[in-house]
């Protein structure tokens, strides 16, 4: 007992996963959780500072166990709102990951969730290990095999704002073309000719032009739009995505 009562929380979640993986059918379930902010023109990943010996100084996904009355959804949802206090995030399930050496408790099957949220309307409530936003372009050398399940969702969302407007949820509600390019310049990793980029939103004829300027902005002020989630609406069976 009184080793227990030194160890840390991560430590006593590995004593519980080596129980569980021993006692059961030698695996455990767990969730990982990928959530992706943006703020200030980049693209974060909400990481976490582990504190398990193995990975010291090394940086993690949030995770844990799936509790045996608990679905899939349900534990991803209640482990994001234990490690951050956030409670009002969509989750979409990626993938899966089974490696049988990915976790150093025995053999720990983690099923990965993403999610997409502007940081600014967003607050952490819970800051524990050092829960803090890191620049994607920064990520490296996680702990485990969570550098892995990051790239895994990373590429996933990159594929689904090019089928879906989700982007359009993280600007404000009038928003210029220049703070719409760099949205997505930021979540695709790539610089985009203006001209180009511009021509392809017009052709698409899902902007609203609200005859308004930007004001107060440090460069020579944009018009500014409204995304027309009506118009998409009637020809989402028709979209086929946006092709940069």
């Amino acid at each position: 007992m009184e080793l227990e009562s030194k160890l840390s929380q991560s430590e006593k979640s590995i004593l519980t996963i080596q129980s569980e993986v021993q006692n059961t059918n030698r695996i455990a379930l767990s969730v990982d959780c990928v959530i992706f902010g943006f703020d200030e023109n980049k693209l974060k990943v909400l990481l976490i500072r582990s504190d398990l010996k193995k990975y010291k100084g090394k940086w993690s996904l949030l995770g844990d166990l799936i509790k045996p009355a608990e679905d899939l959804d349900k534990s991803a949802y209640r482990i994001l709102q234990q490690r951050t206090g956030l409670d009002d995030i969509y989750l979409e399930q990626v993938h899966t990951f089974g490696e049988i050496k990915r976790h150093p408790a025995g053999r720990v099957i983690t099923v990965a969730y993403y999610s997409l949220i502007n940081i600014q309307h967003h607050k952490l409530k819970i800051y524990d290990n050092e829960l803090h936003w890191h620049d994607v372009k920064n990520v490296t050398d996680l702990a485990f095999d969570h550098q892995e399940i990051f790239d895994t969702c990373y590429k996933r969302l990159q594929k689904r704002i090019l089928e879906h407007p989700l982007g359009f949820n993280l600007l404000p509600k009038k928003f210029s073309l220049r703070e719409l390019q760099n949205l997505y310049e930021s979540i695709l990793d790539t610089k985009m000719d203006r001209r180009n980029f511009r021509k392809k939103f017009f052709s698409m004829d899902l902007l609203t032009d609200l005859n308004e300027m930007e004001q107060d902005v440090p460069h020579r002020p944009g018009k500014l739009y409204q995304f027309n989630f009506k118009k998409y609406e009637k020809k989402k069976k028709t979209w086929i995505g946006i092709d940069f």
